[in-house]
């Protein structure tokens, strides 16, 4: 997997800092999560090419997370797209993108799908053969979902010198990949396990966006490799935090532990603090695999 943080911060867009935006590429897709006011330039800036963006992630409606999709869109339009557009939103913006393609008469000439969520409990809205995404239910001011994004296992890896030894005919090998028990050349059952090694493990991340400190999303995030978690404030300003439903640094570290997660990436800082040392220094009191998300920043994992 590799993360791309196109924007990382709340509220309004400054000179230097962008909105929540971030593009993960995963088994051959390129998803795009939020669409803050700017993110068609930080694609750009980051070499991500849009025809590759054919999924996009919306965690909820409020401007910093969303602004910047009407631009998009019509820049795709602009560019004579021909491919299909998924879109992953709370109920309301298929609403609002569609009136104002209807105000200015600027329908697509591609198709715009849009997936309404509602559901306040998680629940897979897109699976193929290599990669699942479910959505993760946060506490916000609005309706507000993370989304956990998770490869599935690959096939079995062929362990060539016991294939050899046991005398398996070639035509039985994309059952063994497949977890299945073959025959020998003599017809005796031979098991699957002793022909083949097991794939590559799974990757998972998830993103979890504008919330409160909610202990409820654990179980779903529980032993993910990656998670970005929204730290808008430090602890000293918790009382910020409370009326608008954000989490501090040290908050968003509490739900890593408790998930036993592999790596936190903190984000969405309020343009308050002038730098960021405060918010890691923070959190690796309480989990030590920490990173601090950065606008322009990639992650491999």
């Amino acid at each position: 997997m590799k993360l791309t943080i196109l924007g990382c911060y709340s509220a309004t867009p400054k000179i230097n800092t962008n909105p929540t935006a971030q593009v993960l590429e995963i088994k051959n897709h390129t998803f795009l999560i939020d669409c803050g006011e700017g993110t068609q330039v930080e694609l750009r800036r980051n070499k991500i090419k849009f025809s590759r963006v054919k999924h996009i992630f919306i965690s909820h409606l409020h401007g910093d997370h969303c602004f910047g999709l009407a631009g998009l869109i019509s820049t795709f339009n602009l560019l004579t797209r021909e491919a299909d557009l998924h879109i992953y939103a709370p109920k309301g913006l298929k609403e609002v993108i569609t009136m104002q393609m209807k105000l200015s008469n600027s329908w697509t000439n591609y198709q715009l799908i849009f997936h309404e969520l509602t559901s306040t409990s998680s629940e897979l809205i897109y699976e193929d053969d290599k990669v699942e995404v479910h959505t993760i239910p946060l506490d916000h001011r609005i309706y507000t979902n993370g989304f956990l994004f998770k490869e599935k296992l690959g096939e079995r890896k062929l362990d060539m010198n016991a294939i050899l030894n046991a005398d398996i005919d070639m035509a039985y090998y994309r059952k063994l990949k497949q977890g299945g028990d073959v025959p020998d050349n003599q017809g005796n059952m031979i098991d699957n396990s002793i022909l083949t090694k097991d794939p590559k493990p799974s990757k998972s991340y998830a993103f979890c966006s504008d919330t409160a400190y909610s202990a409820s999303i654990i179980p779903i995030i529980k032993e993910v490799d990656v998670l970005y978690h929204e730290s808008t404030f430090i602890e000293k300003n918790e009382a910020l935090a409370k009326p608008t439903k954000h989490s501090t640094a040290k908050q968003a570290a509490k739900i890593a532990k408790k998930a036993n997660v592999g790596k936190l990436i903190l984000g969405h800082y309020s343009t308050r603090y002038d730098g960021l040392n405060e918010f890691k220094a923070e959190a690796e009191v309480i989990f030590p695999n920490v990173e601090l998300s950065r606008d322009g920043k990639k992650f491999e994992f």
